[in-house]
């Protein structure tokens, strides 16, 4: 078979499989944003540690690293680009804003200009992190020669692996203040799409900077737990 089944690749899988998990909870009739979140941060997990566990062997073919590097974009654009725009739709389909539409029902509803407009912001959010990821791969050796003279790694535009964190925290506040922050969380979709595609330099998070993320990822993790199964 083609590709590659090692244990560098595993997490990025397992991921993957968490993104794709998460899109069907939130566009099915039982889906609810909550559980698409969930699925979200697990997927930030594993790609949190996908890298680092990939470069503990010893030896890798050029053909493995530049699979790895391939995969985990694709990963990526399922995890924290379309899984975070869906979250979004289940979001206003809970909260009653995205009527059942059919094409046989010849009403258009009152809100119809939001929804699209909404919808249109899904897309471009999508789009934004679909560019992001392709203009990475694109200037991998570019970014490794700038690492060497300056001797340190920096990311041009938000990594997409944010919204694990973000998104996520946009519910919660939704969650403790009881309130319906749906157009809130299409704002930030919005402004993540700008942030993604931006010409800004983001120094790559140091070993403590690391934790402190992780550490704040587990907080926001136990706290969407809490709201799906506790509350």
């Amino acid at each position: 078979m083609i590709g590659v089944y090692d244990y560098t690749v595993v997490l990025t899988y397992l991921s993957t499989c968490s993104g794709l998990l998460g899109i069907i909870f939130t566009m099915t009739e039982v889906g609810h944003p909550y559980c698409g979140t969930l699925f979200l941060m697990i997927s930030g997990l594993l790609d949190g540690f996908d890298g680092k566990v990939a470069r503990t062997k010893q030896n890798r073919t050029d053909l493995e690293k530049r699979f790895g590097i391939q995969i985990d974009s694709l990963s990526d654009l399922i995890c924290f680009g379309i899984l975070p725009a869906t979250i979004g739709i289940a979001q206003l389909r809970v909260n009653g804003r995205l009527p059942e539409l059919s094409l046989t029902d010849k009403q258009i509803p009152n809100n119809m200009g939001l929804i699209v407009l909404l919808i249109s912001i899904a897309v471009f959010y999508v789009l934004s992190a679909l560019i992001r990821l392709a203009y990475f791969n694109s200037t991998t050796e570019e970014r490794a020669e700038e690492a060497k003279i300056k001797g340190k790694e920096y990311f041009t535009g938000m990594p997409v692996t944010v919204a694990a964190l973000v998104f996520p925290l946009t519910l919660v506040v939704h969650w403790f203040v009881r309130a319906d922050l749906s157009m809130f969380y299409f704002w930030v979709l919005f402004i993540m799409s700008l942030l993604f595609v931006g010409n800004f330099k983001v120094p790559k998070p140091n070993i403590k900077q690391f934790i402190g993320v992780f550490i704040v990822g587990l907080v926001e993790f136990v706290a969407v737990i809490f709201i799906l199964f506790f509350s």
